[in-house]
């Protein structure tokens, strides 16, 4: 009895099987997917004038389309300081790239029925009752008065960054990024030994930015979100991505903190000084937090780490509609709720909008060129990566990178007009 009631809670929380069945990524050559290998080699031609010119030390780049992999290749050095090259596999902190993984964890909760997307968040979390939108600042002790806002935090708030919720230290308001400090709240990953349940229940007390819903201001909610996670499926954020995520999907270099066998792998952040690349130092995050420390914090909204690979794979479950490997993660119709436009007030003459996990581009965006085709859907990270994804077309390219303050680096919107250039068919 006992084994069979394991038996049926592992199953509870497994991903399902699928009748569909679309093959894990596979490395092919470019004419067998469409695609001009003259054309692609154009990538080769940016990225090693890139680093000649001193705008980025090295990087990852990686194309595919219709499952296949056309495109892998690494340039430069990982750690310019060591004359390390960079290599295909190595790892890189991927910050907001985890955001979009956050979402899916989301969504797969909401799709076993556990709650509503337009749930208060205090339902779940109550330090989020009765939330307060900032008012007035006081410059010597950076305390703050607020008034009552005019609704709760949704669950699609906090996935839409429409909650009101700031971003402290990065913020483009130097009164919240002194409120956050002054609060001690995480933004990114840490060393020190803290908590989500901890960062998410000082973060409830903090004013928004405005009342929730009326404006989209990029900030913390997915880190509300990856302790909602926890609170509702009852496990650690980590195990919970891990088992419902990159495990089925075969995503074996994806973590918040590296084992000590990969750790070699992690690409240093390196800042421009003097004509050469040197290591990041520590300000108000510590860049070796994948590696060492407390590793006690999973940042839902910039936390992981990953490989080029990794992140293709994950890309590729959404471009197959939530299936990868007979494997089901999402349902289809959840894929295209998750594209959808949940606030088009908001985005009214703009080239995209933000869905429930990505940034699309719309038929203006794709009119306009070089954002890839209606759709299409992409983001980055903190520490200059880069990925998107052409549903379309059925293209995904991903670009990595780990620098600070790389003013002159153009690769990033180069790279997504070379990738779609290259399709030939």
């Amino acid at each position: 009895m006992t084994f069979l009631l394991i038996v049926v809670s592992v199953a509870a929380v497994a991903q399902t099987k699928s009748v569909h069945y679309s093959r894990p990524l596979t490395t092919d050559i470019p004419e067998n997917a469409g695609m001009s290998s003259e054309r692609l080699s154009r990538i080769d031609s940016i990225c090693q004038k890139a680093i000649k010119n001193g705008d980025v030390p090295g990087m990852v780049a990686l194309v595919a389309r219709n499952g296949k992999i056309v495109y892998h290749k690494a340039f430069g050095l990982s750690d310019y300081p060591a004359n390390k090259p960079m290599q295909k596999d190595d790892i890189f902190r991927i910050a907001s790239q985890t955001k979009a993984i956050t979402a899916t964890a989301v969504m797969i909760l909401w799709e076993e029925g556990r709650f509503r997307l337009d749930d208060p968040v205090s339902k779940y979390i109550p330090e989020f009752k009765n939330p307060q939108v900032f008012s007035t600042f006081n410059e010597s002790n950076s305390t703050w008065t607020g008034t009552p806002a005019n609704k709760e935090i949704t669950i699609r708030h906090l996935l839409t960054h429409t909650s009101g919720i700031g971003y402290g230290a990065i913020d483009g308001d130097k009164s919240f990024q002194k409120i956050y400090r002054k609060a001690g709240i995480s933004d990114l990953g840490t060393t020190e030994k803290i908590t989500v349940k901890d960062n998410i229940r000082k973060l409830a007390k903090m004013p928004l930015h405005h009342n929730p819903g009326e404006k989209y201001t990029y900030g913390e909610g997915l880190d509300v979100l990856g302790y909602f996670v926890e609170v509702i499926s009852g496990m650690p954020f980590d195990q919970f991505l891990k088992t419902r995520i990159f495990e089925p999907l075969g995503m074996n270099d994806t973590y918040f903190y590296l084992p000590d066998n990969k750790a070699s792998r992690l690409v240093p952040i390196q800042i421009p000084a003097n004509g050469k690349w040197v290591h990041y130092p520590v300000t108000f995050l510590d860049p070796d937090y994948p590696v060492k420390g407390a590793k006690s914090y999973f940042s839902g909204g910039a936390g992981l780490c990953s490989t080029a690979m990794d992140y293709a794979t994950f890309l590729q479950m959404y471009l197959n509609g939530g299936e990868l490997n007979h494997i089901r993660i999402l349902s289809r119709t959840t894929v295209q709720m998750i594209m959808k436009n949940q606030f088009p007030e908001l985005w009214v003459e703009k080239p995209e909008y933000y869905g429930l996990a990505f940034s699309v581009i719309n038929e203006k965006g794709g009119n306009l060129g070089g954002m890839g085709s209606v759709n299409s859907f992409y983001w980055g990270g903190y520490f200059n990566t880069s990925y998107f994804a052409d549903p379309n077309e059925k293209i995904i390219g991903i670009l990595m990178k780990q620098t600070m303050d790389a003013k002159s680096d153009n690769t990033g919107w180069q790279y997504k007009i070379l990738v779609e250039s290259a399709i030939d068919d």
